[in-house]
């Protein structure tokens, strides 16, 4: 599954994640890598992507494209920006997302975490964990606002997150709500490695892709793709 982050041929399409979450430390080329997947998610289907992020910090730092993919392509025009400044803009979105005459095929959000302002969410709960409960209840908004949308068209939703170890900032949570993640690691001279983890409890035995990739002059490149086992 980790071809759908780069600008090569699309083997696997199929529907079985619908909810994902790509994780990785900062500076790792992450927002690159959710606009390459829009793009491709938008290139495939021919459908609607919802691209949820702050404005502030997209244009602070604007994803690269993959080389060979021409900024001036029309798929682009089936990518929506919608910008949000908090968790509540997140959760306005997801509570009228069935007044769509039709779901788009993904929603990707852009550094969800960052959307939960720890001070806001505990003042608003009155909770030292606050921000915990937060983001449980946008969790569940997304989750069931997906839900409802397959129940028409496939539809995915792709979060993205920031970690400073090995593992994601409030990995239980997640999991809770996640079925596969994405993480991200350095993997020195300036590569990265990605590989998926699935956290559906099928116990599936199939191979897993890594693919190491980097950010030069500019754009995001793929170095190359292994394949291990599951």
């Amino acid at each position: 599954m980790v071809q759908r982050f780069f600008s090569v041929r699309q083997t696997d399409l199929q529907q079985n994640h619908p909810i994902m979450l790509l994780s990785g430390p900062p500076s790792c080329g992450k927002t690159s890598l959710l606009f390459q997947f829009a793009f491709n998610e938008a290139h495939n289907s021919n459908g609607l992507v919802i691209f949820i992020c702050s404005r502030r910090r997209l244009e602070a730092k604007p994803p690269y494209l993959s080389q060979g993919v021409d900024s001036s392509c029309e798929t682009f025009q089936l990518i929506k920006m919608k910008y949000v400044d908090d968790d509540e803009g997140i959760k306005k979105f997801f509570a009228a997302f069935h007044l769509y005459d039709e779901f788009p095929v993904s929603v990707v959000i852009d550094d969800f975490g960052d959307f939960f302002e720890e001070r806001s969410c505990q003042q608003r709960y009155g909770n030292p964990r606050g921000r915990d409960l937060a983001m449980v209840r946008t969790l569940a908004l997304c989750h069931n606002a997906v839900v409802h949308a397959n129940k028409t068209r496939p539809c995915k939703l792709l979060l993205s997150d920031t970690h400073h170890g090995d593992s994601p900032r409030l990995l239980y949570i997640y999991k809770r709500w996640v079925s596969t993640i994405f993480k991200i690691q350095g993997e020195g001279s300036g590569s990265f490695l990605l590989k998926d983890y699935n956290h559906s409890g099928s116990g599936s035995s199939r191979k897993r892709k890594t693919a190491k990739y980097s950010i030069a002059l500019q754009y995001l490149v793929l170095e190359e793709i292994d394949e291990d086992g599951g």
